[in-house]
């Protein structure tokens, strides 16, 4: 896997990458072609499997990292994400620093965690696992959603908890969260946000956003953000056929 994801997160660097949403490495090598810094492979809402996962990041991962959003915020899949081949993980709904404390042990060896030892497509398959054991800890990226208004209330101690690379706003569940759901911009969700970006800002620790366009996106820039997840593959295959369509008739 790329080695310098985690460091360029942690440095603040500006990555942008799509949702990946469609489990077909042909979708996500087409997509690397385009120049993208990372891949927001989505096992949450998305079909991924584990299999499906290990075949589109083996397919891609020598060329752009590719870092899940697991199905759930527990150890089993981490675990299995990391052991195909993940940058890194994406928790999500970890709405106390608690569960972010264990969202990091289940991605660190010991002894800085708890991460369980298998022999996988990332070691090898154990032709490489003494030297991927060796700089896992340092490589993994560990990046865990706020998109709750529990997780807005809890930031100040979540964004200091020790291991953790980046917070992830979501800004659709938060919105639900508050009753609003898909209401973005009304100003209980500006107001939640804006208080995990200034409290993340404190920090140190990197933020990043979901937008469904560059539109949606590009204001979160001046505010710090540097983590950008930009429109989805499904969305952008939409909109080139309807584009093309509406060129034609």
């Amino acid at each position: 896997m790329p080695t310098d994801f985690r460091s360029k997160l942690r440095n603040h660097e500006l990555l942008v990458g799509p949702m990946i949403t469609l489990p077909l490495p042909e979708t996500a090598e087409i997509l690397a072609g385009a120049g993208f810094d990372w891949f927001f492979l989505d096992a949450e809402h998305g079909v991924f499997s584990a299999r499906d996962l290990q075949a589109v990041i083996g397919r891609v991962a020598h060329r752009i990292p590719c870092v899940v959003r697991v199905a759930a915020s527990e150890e089993v899949p981490i675990k299995k994400a990391l052991d195909v081949g993940a940058a890194g993980i994406v928790a999500p709904q970890v709405n106390t620093p608690s569960l972010a404390e264990s969202v990091v042990q289940w991605c660190k060896y010991s002894p800085q965690g708890v991460r369980g030892v298998g022999i996988s497509r990332a070691h090898g398959y154990g032709f490489s696992f003494d030297d991927y054991v060796r700089q896992a800890n340092q490589q993994i990226a560990v990046i865990v959603q706020a998109e709750h208004i529990d997780a807005v209330n809890n930031i100040d101690q979540i964004a200091r908890v020790e291991g953790l690379d980046a917070v992830l706003v979501g800004p659709y569940d938060l919105s639900a969260s508050l009753g609003r759901i898909g209401q973005v911009d009304h100003p209980e969700v500006v107001s939640a946000i804006e208080h995990v970006t200034q409290v993340c800002l404190d920090a140190g620790v990197a933020l990043g956003i979901f937008g469904v366009s560059a539109e949606a996106v590009k204001p979160y820039l001046d505010k710090g953000y540097t983590l950008i997840i930009a429109s989805v593959d499904t969305v952008m295959l939409g909109q080139a056929g309807r584009t093309i369509l509406s060129e034609l008739k």
